[in-house]
C-alpha cells in the first residue's frame, strides 16, 4: 500500500502593521498618481514590512518570524517540539550565511538532535522544502517534520533612494514584496481531518534563459556598483502564466485527476494583477482560487504557506487542491497536490 504524508497544520507570521500604498508612497516621496499606478498595474494593496519605515530600523528578523510561525503551526497540530524529527526551511534571505536560520529557529523552538536543512531559493523554495520533506518522510528518515518558508526582503531596500530615478527592474521591488514566514507540520500516515500531500515537485527550466530576478550578497571587498535586487517584471509577465499552466497539466497527469476534480487552486502570487492573469490562463473555473498577495504582498518563500494555511481551513474530506509556484531567478517551476482526508 502506498504510504501517505499528511499536512496536519499550517500557520504564518507577518511583521508589524499593515502598510498600504498611500503610506508607502508618502515615505518614498511619491505622489497620488504613483499610488493609482500601483493599484491599477500591480494590484497589491497592502503588505507587511520587517523594517520600520520612519527610522529604517529592522524590527523583525527571518528567525523571529519563523519562530512565531513554527510555534503556531506546532500548536495547531498538537505536536510538541520533542516529536519533531526533521526541520526544513526554504528562503532566499537568510539572516546570516552561518549559522543557518534553520538551525537558529530549531534552537528557539527547543528542537535538537534532528536533521535541519536550509534550502536557498526564491519563491519555489517553499515547494522545494515540501518536496524534500515528503521524500524524506516517505523514505523513512523521519516521522514528523516542521517545514518553514519565508523571506525578509525589506532589509534590501534603500529608503533614501529617489524612486523616480530608478530603473523599472529596481523600482518594482518596493511595491511587489512584503515580508513574512509560514510553516507547516507534516507527518507520515493518513490523519483524519488533515490533508494528504499527494505530490510535490520542482523542475529547473532555465536552460539558456537570462535570470528574471536577482538578489545579491555583498562582501566588504566586493564591487557594489550593481543593484542589490532586480525583477524583470516584463519577462515574468511573459513566461509565468504558461509555466503555471504546464505545472497544472503535469500534476493532473501524474495523479490521474481531471480538471473538474479540482475544488481549489493556489496560483502563483507575484502580485494581485499577475495572479489574476495566471488564473485566467489556467482555465479552472470550477476551482476556488486561494490567494492573499493583494493583502500581504509577495512574501517569497512564505506565500505558499500563507495560501496553504487558508486552504487547509476550507479543504473538506475528499476535496482536491493544486498549488503552483514559479521562480523567475533562473526559472524553476514547481507544484503540489492536496486531498482532504
Amino acid at each position: 500500500m502506498t504510504r501517505t504524508v499528511s499536512v496536519l497544520s499550517a500557520a504564518s507570521a507577518l511583521p508589524g502593521p499593515t502598510v498600504d500604498n498611500a503610506t508607502l508612497g508618502r515615505r518614498l516621496g511619491m505622489d497620488r498618481l504613483w499610488e493609482q499606478w500601483v493599484d491599477a498595474f500591480i494590484g497589491t494593496r497592502t503588505r507587511h514590512l520587517a523594517v520600520d519605515l520612519d527610522s529604517g530600523e529592522i524590527r523583525h528578523t527571518l528567525a523571529d518570524l519563523a519562530h512565531q510561525a513554527g510555534s503556531r503551526a506546532l500548536d495547531a497540530a498538537g505536536v510538541t517540539p520533542e516529536e519533531v524529527d526533521l526541520v526544513v526551511l526554504g528562503t532566499a534571505t537568510p539572516d546570516r550565511l552561518m549559522p543557518t536560520t534553520a538551525t537558529v529557529v530549531a534552537d528557539r523552538l527547543g528542537i535538537d538532535g534532528v536533521p535541519a536543512y536550509q534550502l536557498q531559493s526564491g519563491c519555489s523554495g517553499a515547494v522545494q522544502a515540501l518536496a524534500v520533506t515528503r521524500s524524506l518522510l516517505l523514505g523513512g528518515t523521519a516521522r514528523t517534520a516542521l517545514v518553514l518558508g519565508g523571506d525578509v526582503v525589506a532589509r534590501f531596500y534603500d529608503l533614501t533612494a529617489d524612486l523616480r530615478k530608478l530603473p523599472p527592474a529596481e523600482f518594482v521591488n518596493y511595491v511587489l514584496f512584503g515580508d513574512g514566514v509560514g510553516a507547516a507540520v507534516l507527518r507520515v500516515g493518513e490523519v483524519a481531518g488533515a490533508a494528504a500531500l499527494r505530490s510535490a515537485f520542482t523542475r529547473l527550466v532555465g536552460l539558456g534563459r537570462e535570470p528574471g530576478a536577482t538578489l545579491e550578497w555583498f562582501g566588504p571587498t566586493e564591487d557594489r556598483n550593481r543593484p542589490a535586487a532586480t525583477e524583470d517584471y516584463k519577462a515574468i509577465e511573459r513566461h509565468v502564466p504558461d509555466l503555471a499552466a504546464e505545472v497544472v497539466e503535469e500534476l493532473l497527469g501524474e495523479l490521474g485527476w481531471a480538471r473538474d476534480d479540482l475544488d481549489y487552486v493556489l496560483p502563483p502570487q507575484l502580485s494581485g494583477r499577475m495572479t489574476a492573469l495566471i488564473v485566467e490562463r489556467l482555465k479552472l473555473p470550477q476551482a476556488t482560487e486561494v490567494s492573499c498577495v493583494a493583502e500581504t504582498g509577495n512574501n517569497g518563500n512564505g506565500i505558499v504557506f500563507l495560501q496553504l494555511e487558508r486552504a487547509l481551513a476550507r479543504l473538506a474530506g475528499g476535496q482536491r487542491a493544486l498549488g503552483v509556484s514559479i521562480e523567475s531567478s533562473k526559472w524553476i517551476k514547481s507544484g503540489f497536490a492536496l486531498e482532504g482526508l
